[in-house]
């Protein structure tokens, strides 16, 4: 797991960065990546940057924070987790600096940005919602490395006894919140989803919406002293009662019409019960109540036949799913591809920008009578031009021959080209997640192992 944290620089970021850099923490520099700089030139890079810029707020470079749980990473792979994140963040627009300090019980990833872009030359935008993206590509990278993902609540993160318990299935907030969930998707109404919650077990006060209630509705599950309020701190703002409330209407709102024509409304009836999950009903509520047992088995009994009629058979079942896959493995390489481009691409126009813009001062520096002086007096335009122009002939360009508009067209063509393979991609993994999660819940029903290209599934 990985918790961040984000803040601004709005003056030295020269010794933000030398911070960032310290030998001692950093296994003598070898954990240091960096994009569009170079750490020892890299407040002279973010001054030229900033200086394409026409917003005038006051920051200069952002310090982001990425920490690991002690133990659960290695020093190489905290550093990959955080160029991975600095990547996908700042998506190939932002020079950024990422070192990984290892002088500490936990490891801790240091990634300092400049506040404008190489491209639009705009600034980021700090706020709520740029740092739950952050929260949220950092949670993506750590689960895609097998590390555990903490989800902090709205206002504050959960202790580590907590996450460990809800990890672990144990956590009565956990157990509640999927029993209120449940409730939500059966109820035909509030007041039959406060009776579905009450057969469940739970003590439910706070209910209604008046003067004299309580202000928040709170279940206490049996065999516990205390009620648990629903309210965002406590279970999170999908489980008020005006959320609550909210999210059954929703539903009835979205319900087929029940005046349709026969056919249609059994076709709806039929894809929206294939798309849901089974009940688990080996949980102790099931168990103590025969009433509520006997509802589930006919919920999943609905669901396994309507997967198995939509689906025609088991071997088709599994070839959507392989040609599904296959199609988000193909899309996800050419994301990838073009994200690769886009990051290269960016850091050549940076480059080339850099260069072009302090070439005058190169050329002058040369006639120059006492080149002492000048270089004192422009140091910082020549040490910009001479590592613009060592990058880009270590990649084999030479800087008086690029097109700087063309590549720039290109770079804007290319990002066309990545939203509309986003779309496609986040398209392509719902549909296979919702085959894969039939298929689950047909073996799940059957409680039998599907062999590739055998059906062992019974004919319904």
């Amino acid at each position: 797991m990985a918790y961040t944290k984000i803040h601004a620089v709005t003056a030295t970021v020269h010794k933000a960065v030398a911070y960032i850099c310290n030998p001692d923490k950093t296994d003598q520099n070898i954990l240091i990546s960096s994009f569009g700089c170079s750490p020892e030139t890299a407040a002279y890079d973010f001054k030229f940057a900033l200086s394409k810029t026409r917003q005038s707020d006051p920051n200069k470079a952002y310090h982001l924070i990425q920490a690991f749980f002690p133990g659960e990473v290695s020093y190489n792979e905290a550093h990959q987790v955080g160029v991975e994140l600095a990547d996908r963040l700042l998506e190939g627009k932002y020079s950024y600096i990422v070192s990984t300090h290892i002088d500490k019980n936990h490891l801790h990833n240091h990634i300092i940005f400049c506040a404008a872009d190489n491209i639009e030359h705009k600034k980021y935008h700090d706020c709520r919602r740029t740092y739950y993206h952050i929260r949220r590509l950092s949670d993506e990278l750590c689960a895609e490395h097998n590390l555990s993902v903490i989800q902090p609540g709205n206002k504050r993160g959960r202790k580590y006894n907590e996450w460990q318990a809800e990890k672990s299935g144990s956590s009565i907030k956990s157990i509640l919140c999927g029993d209120i969930d449940a409730a939500i998707k059966s109820a035909s109404s509030y007041d039959a989803f406060l009776l579905l919650m009450r057969t469940k077990g739970y003590e439910v006060k706070g209910q209604q919406l008046e003067a004299d209630t309580p202000k928040y509705i709170a279940f206490r599950p049996a065999g516990h002293e205390r009620f648990i309020r629903g309210s965002a701190r406590s279970l999170g703002t999908e489980y008020t009662r005006e959320r609550i409330k909210e999210r059954i209407d929703t539903k009835l709102l979205s319900a087929p019409v029940k005046n349709a024509a026969p056919s249609g409304r059994k076709s709806s009836i039929l894809r929206e019960d294939s798309a849901r999950k089974l009940l688990d009903t080996s949980a102790d509520k099931f168990k103590e109540n025969s009433h509520l047992k006997k509802w589930a088995d006919m919920q999943n009994l609905k669901i396994a036949a309507s997967i198995y009629s939509e689906a025609g058979s088991v071997s088709e079942l599994e070839k959507q799913i392989r040609v599904k896959s296959a199609d988000v493995k193909n899309t996800r390489q050419k994301l990838r591809d073009i994200e690769h481009r886009l990051k290269k691409m960016g850091e050549i126009i940076k480059y080339t920008e850099q260069y072009q813009a302090n070439h005058i001062y190169q050329i002058r520096y040369q006639k120059s009578k006492d080149k002492d002086r000048y270089f004192t007096q422009h140091e910082t335009e020549l040490l910009l031009h001479d590592g613009a122009e060592n990058m880009l002939r270590q990649w084999g360009l030479f800087p008086k021959n690029i097109d700087l508009s063309k590549l720039q067209s290109e770079h804007k063509a290319l990002i066309s080209q990545r939203e509309a393979l986003r779309k496609q991609f986040k398209s392509l993994k719902q549909e296979a997640d919702t085959l894969q999660n039939k298929q689950n819940s047909f073996i799940q029903y059957f409680n039998k192992s599907l062999i590739p290209n055998k059906q062992t599934i019974p004919e319904l």
